[in-house]
């Protein structure tokens, strides 16, 4: 059953995609062509976005660091900051965001952390990223940004969510102190007890910290649009992100293809920037944000974990060594006979 609701979130993600991807292409050749940088001046400006967005990810890798610290998990810190770029790598090109269970099995092969306690430092990782996402759509909604286009109410709606989010995990924690739930508590243990750190000073400074990064990829959209002379505020450049990454989180095709192509559309018109501008600068940002970290990822993953079919052979189930000497030994009396029993 698991497998039939995972081969049927991966085909609508992929329904989902080809269709977006459709409606852009169908779109794009209706538009003017696109142009791209090539004056000194925006080509620095397309560098200091690269190199920012490098930032951004040793930030996210000191960040899951520090999760992992907190949790008390056993790891070398370079493998925080590789994962997370090997990770990036993993949602580009495995499906159903792949990348996280890469990260997953790669740091339980190389420390002592288990698989489950490996998935529990990525918990507070994706919550962090959805309270800051929320928290700065509330503001640039309530700010009226670029008219935003969705309106305020589903920034009302995700404070509304994020609220009941952080009552109920306090109201969770108290009943857990009067012994309440406590063969709940015993199967979630692994998984959830790296998400206590949200409610202490620390999960409130990563907090702050993940609010910082998502400022900084609109920055890097901004330097992009700069580069290709197209003038938005830095709310604006805020709104496309958030948009682009909340459309992120419908299942597509690996590297959120078609999707995520479309929000940046849709966000770029609310900016008022359309026609040849917005294919130019959506197609030049998604290449910025795609392209270098997913190349990177490969390299470590060939270079410093060796690789995904090593990945594989080290998962396979080892043999039953009962029935391994069984069938050695049959061997070893009939070495003419086939596995199957019968005489040639």
């Amino acid at each position: 059953m698991p497998a039939r609701r995972h081969n049927g979130r991966a085909l609508l993600g992929a329904l989902l995609s080809v269709a977006a991807l459709a409606g852009c292409i169908w779109w794009a050749s209706r538009q003017e062509a696109p142009t791209f940088p090539t004056t000194a001046s925006s080509v620095g400006e397309i560098a200091a976005a690269l190199g920012l967005y490098a930032l951004i990810t040793a930030v996210r890798g000191w960040r899951w660091h520090r999760i992992l610290l907190w949790s008390g998990a056993d790891h070398r810190a370079v493998d925080a900051y590789a994962l997370t770029v090997a990770g990036y790598m993993g949602n580009t090109v495995l499906p159903a965001r792949g990348g996280e269970v890469l990260r997953i099995l790669l740091l339980s092969e190389r420390s002592s952390v288990r698989r489950r306690e490996a998935l529990g430092t990525l918990l507070p990782e994706r919550l962090l990223d959805a309270a800051a996402l929320v928290l700065l759509f509330a503001v640039v909604s309530f700010m009226g940004t670029a008219g935003t286009p969705t309106g305020t109410a589903p920034a009302a709606a995700g404070l509304a969510v994020l609220l009941a989010g952080v009552l109920g995990l306090v109201t969770y924690l108290r009943l857990r102190i009067a012994g309440r739930f406590e063969r709940f508590a015993e199967r979630v243990r692994p998984i959830a007890r790296a998400s206590r750190l949200l409610l202490t000073r620390t999960g409130v400074g990563l907090l702050a910290v993940s609010i910082l990064v998502w400022l900084a990829e609109a920055s890097v959209l901004w330097l992009v649009l700069r580069s290709l002379s197209i003038e938005v505020s830095g709310a604006e450049a805020l709104l496309i992100v958030l948009l682009a990454s909340f459309f992120a989180l419908v299942p597509a095709a690996p590297g959120y293809v078609g999707t995520f192509d479309a929000a940046l559309l849709f966000g770029l018109r609310a900016a008022h920037v359309a026609g040849g501008a917005a294919v130019g600068a959506a197609l030049l940002y998604r290449f910025g944000v795609v392209v270098p970290i997913t190349g990177a990822g490969l390299v470590l993953m060939l270079v410093r974990y060796g690789g995904l079919g090593r990945l594989r052979a080290r998962n396979r189930p080892l043999p039953d060594p009962v029935l391994a000497g069984s069938e050695r030994q049959r061997r070893e009396r009939h070495p003419h006979r086939p596995r199957g029993g019968r005489r040639i």
